[in-house]
């Protein structure tokens, strides 16, 4: 294992009957790093965040956590792990204050050391106005700074979450979200989600599971540039003849394919452009807008709307799995 690796993982094999949920897995995750896992249902991302925090036994490979041996040094992985399941374990008809007190007791943590690291957790996870307040009386996003404030009491190395952003309104997942970040200055963190939009928000690096395999690993940028998939333009114009529109755009520069379709009810055509070119640099089709533009005053159409988007990671996701959205769904991306 790399020095600088805290966690170490090789080779982890894991089957449920006939069915393969991780297909020797490997890789190593640094100290300081925010790693997000992505996979579709079924890819076997629970399954992995269960072996490494011990719950469950892989049946080939191993790992190891800050040097320690998940097979044979369990008891220790432990106490260097910090870990909050998707359903936040928590005794709703105690206090935060009896819960935490609770849970530094488990940690084997008492006197001054036990009130220094509540004191921490509570203050970093924003959670003094509710010190006092019963569990059962807390709004989602506060159950998930406290269950975040009990993985993390025991000042552990590794923080592994599972899906912390699940079922928030908008301004719980900003304030999850900066907890996270915070939390990542300090602490290597390790989380499962299937929101792009945080891993692409939070992380420095990311790892797409399909089917118990790695199969990438990088910075979420770099899933985008190297996806082959094209980056699109859309236009809405007014005074502009069907035929004439899709016979210019035959000709225009840059462009892959076209959709041209006609919106009665608002008056409009709905021009949808495929770059010719593929990745994440936003060249090809800022380029494709500008001489749309220019094509647009050339023949006198009115642009009602005009917008550009480079390739997504959901798109790259699609790619690199291969993966089709079913009509009128998406694709399921949680663990």
């Amino acid at each position: 294992m790399s020095s600088e690796a805290l966690v170490d993982v090789s080779g982890l094999v894991k089957r449920y009957g006939s069915l393969i949920a991780l297909d020797g897995l490997s890789f190593q995750v640094r100290r300081g790093e925010i790693v997000g896992l992505l996979g579709a249902n079924g890819a076997g991302k629970s399954t992995l965040m269960k072996i490494l925090t011990c719950y469950l036994a892989a049946d080939d490979g191993t790992a190891r956590v800050a040097g320690h041996s998940i097979d044979t040094d369990s008891v220790e992985v432990r106490r260097h792990i910090g870990y909050l399941p998707e359903n936040a374990p928590l005794y709703t008809e105690m206090r935060v204050k009896d819960f935490l007190n609770f849970v530094a007791r488990m940690r084997q943590l008492a006197g001054a050391k036990a009130k220094e690291r509540i004191d921490w957790a509570v203050e970093n996870c924003g959670l003094k106005p509710k010190f006092m307040a019963g569990i059962g009386t807390l709004s989602r996003g506060y159950r998930q700074r406290v269950g975040i404030a009990q993985a993390i009491l025991h000042d552990p190395d590794l923080l592994i979450l599972d899906e912390p952003t699940s079922g928030l309104d908008p301004v719980q997942l900003l304030e999850i979200r900066r907890l996270i970040m915070d939390i990542g200055k300090t602490k290597t963190v390790f989380f499962s989600t299937h929101i792009m939009q945080e891993v692409e928000a939070v992380c420095n690096r990311a790892l797409l599971i399909h089917r118990g395999r790695l199969l990438m690993d990088g910075p979420p940028h770099e899933f985008k540039r190297r996806s082959t998939e094209p980056g699109r333009m859309t236009a809405r114009l007014r005074n502009a003849p069907v035929a004439e529109v899709r016979e210019a755009l035959t000709s225009l520069p840059g462009v892959k394919s076209f959709d041209v379709q006609e919106l009665p009810d608002l008056g409009v055509l709905e021009c949808t452009l495929l770059a010719a070119g593929a990745g994440d640099s936003p060249r090809a089709i800022n380029e494709i807008g500008e001489r749309f533009m220019g094509l647009a005053r050339e023949k006198s159409w009115e642009v009602v709307e005009l917008h550009t988007e480079g390739v997504s990671l959901e798109d790259a996701f699609l790619h690199f799995t291969g993966l089709k959205l079913r009509h009128g769904a998406q694709v399921g991306l949680s663990a």
